[in-house]
């Protein structure tokens, strides 16, 4: 079954009612875009990543100023060069 929607002017569009009953969303919760090829996937978010902490097992101490500065610069050639 194919539902469509339509984009307003600013951008802005309302997921079709059968749509968020898929989804199990409803006013006010958050949903991430997702790009996988040509299309684009609409997913639920069902939790935070700080939500999350502690559910992955590391053997040391994490240098978290680090890893982001790395995961921010790893996006910035991703958006420079028109992949993000």
């Amino acid at each position: 079954m194919a539902v469509t929607g339509t984009i307003g002017r600013r951008g802005q569009m309302t997921v079709p009612r059968a749509v968020r009953r898929w989804l199990n969303v409803k006013e006010g919760d958050r949903v991430v875009f997702v790009r996988r090829g040509e299309e684009i996937v609409l997913q639920p978010l069902t939790s935070s990543l700080l939500e999350m902490r502690g559910s992955v097992p590391v053997s040391r101490a994490q240098d978290f100023s680090r890893i982001r500065r790395q995961v921010i610069r790893a996006h910035a050639k991703k958006v420079a060069e028109g992949e993000a």
